[in-house]
Formats: structure tokens, sequence, C-alpha cells
């Protein structure tokens, strides 16, 4: 049986817009990059689908004739009733300097859908060099050891994705010797993954334990978190290095999330930035 978190129907869109963002000085170009495609993302959700009150005390949202006004002070998408299911073909960035101020222009045309009910809200924590949540972190040096935190309302089925600085997005989760497509979690658990010595019992001998590293001076990558109360299958990936996890194209993987996001409702995940600088 699929367990769905709304009986009512969805409404799925197709929107396209553009969001201006000035850089701080404190922003390299590829950040700001990801910061203005998330923000045009969000902004687009809530013209169309509208705004909940703010679960943040940095990001305020204010629907005023039907356009939201949205003071983005951080990103986040909880504020939207909405979520980014598909982006179609590639966004369009444009860069300007007036004066010294660097500005970053982005277009973009995707799918969204309207959440008509309450989301599953689960908990993550990318963790750097450390598996309690206070060594929570976006920011890792070459050399540095991933642990991810997670627990979850609800018993479901889980994977996770990093996607690196070249387009290339590695399975993490399940990890390489597990044979199911996907790792069970109980409802109410504190999982701390990527680490032997925390790890249930039943995952200990499967645990792949992860040392970021860093090719160029910085490198931005993605870390997607994947939950769902139904059983699915992971994206089909290869093993193409022997030192890497097993991995397929960015758009392959995208492709595949947004898939398996129309036909179940109930998936959710989340996307963390994560920055790597080299020593």
């Amino acid at each position: 049986m699929l367990f769905s978190i709304s009986s009512l129907p969805q409404k799925i869109k197709t929107v396209d817009g553009e969001y201006t963002y000035v850089v701080p000085e404190t922003v390299d170009l590829e950040k700001a990059k990801s910061i203005a495609l998330e923000r045009v993302k969000i902004q687009l959700i809530a013209d169309e689908f509208g705004t909940t009150i703010s679960q943040s005390n940095s990001t305020f949202v204010k629907n005023e004739n039907g356009k939201s006004n949205i003071d983005f002070m951080s990103i986040g998408g909880s504020e939207v009733k909405g979520e980014w299911i598909e982006t179609i073909g590639n966004p369009i960035f444009k860069t300007e300097v007036h004066g010294e101020q660097l500005i970053v222009k982005v277009w973009i045309k995707g799918k969204i859908r309207e959440i008509v009910s309450s989301h599953i809200d689960f908990a993550s924590y990318i963790l750097r060099n450390g598996t309690d949540d206070k060594f929570e972190d976006d920011t890792f040096y070459s050399g540095d050891d991933l642990f991810l935190s997670f627990m979850s309302p609800l018993a479901g089925y889980m994977a996770v994705y990093l996607i690196d600085n070249d387009g290339n997005a590695f399975c993490l989760l399940p990890y390489q010797n597990q044979e199911e497509g996907n790792v069970y979690v109980k409802a109410n658990e504190r999982y701390v993954f990527f680490s032997t010595k925390c790890a249930f019992p039943d995952l200990r001998q499967y645990v792949d334990e992860y040392t970021m590293t860093c090719t160029h001076t910085q490198e931005l990558n993605q870390i997607y978190i994947i939950f769902s109360p139904n059983s699915f299958v992971k994206a089909l990936d290869s093993k193409k290095q022997e030192n890497l996890p097993r991995e397929l194209t960015n758009n392959e993987f995208q492709r595949w999330l947004s898939q398996k996001r129309v036909k179940d409702p109930a998936m959710v995940f989340k996307a963390k930035n994560l920055t790597i600088l080299k020593k």
C-alpha cells in the first residue's frame, strides 16, 4: 500500500522566472550562483502557491496582492506552500559588475507542486570530524571526515547522494555492499551514517566511511538526503573508480529523483550545500 501525505489532489505547474542576486563581498561566484538558483525557485513557488508562517528567524516571507516578498537572510523552503519537482533545461546565469558590486542574474524553468497537507519533516545534520550534532558544519577542509545524523518521525526508507563540483552524482547511501536499493530507518531513532562505531548492528558490516578531498582551491558540493515512508530503489548507477562510491551524472540523478517524486507524493528530500577547501 502506498502511503500518501494527502488524499487531496496536488497541483503541478510549469513556471519560469528570473532572480537578481546582489553578491556580498564575502561570497564567491560559484556560491553566489548556487544561492541565486535556490532563491529563484523559492520565489517562483511562493508567487504561485503562497507562503506559510516562517519557521526560521532569519527568513521573512509575506504575501501582498498575490506576490511574495521574501527577505532572504537565509535559504529555506519551509516557508512556501510548494516544492520544486523538476528543472526543465538548464538555468541561464548572467553576471554583471556595477562599480565594485558583483550581480548574478539567473533564469530558470521547471515544474513545481503544491503542498496541500503537512510535510514529513525529518532532522538531518552534516557533521565534520565528529558524530554529535554539535559538529554540524557546511564548510570542510580536505582531509576532514564526513558523517550524517538523521532522525525521522516516521519509519521509512532513505538514500543519500553527493553531487560534486564536476556534476557527478555519487551514491553514499545505501552502502556499496548492501543489496537493498535503500536503507530502512525506524521512527524516532537517531542514526549516524558513515561511522562504523556509531552504526546499528544490522548496518555495521556494510558501513563506508568518507574523508573529503579537494582538487581545486575551493569546491562546492551538494548532499541530497532523500526519505519516503514508501519503499523505493536508488537510481541506476555503476562503479567507475575503485576508491569512489557508485556514480551517475547529475542529470540522470535529477531525472530519477523527479520521476520518483511525481509517483510518490510522500517522498521528501533536503539538499545541503557543502563547501570543500584545500588546505
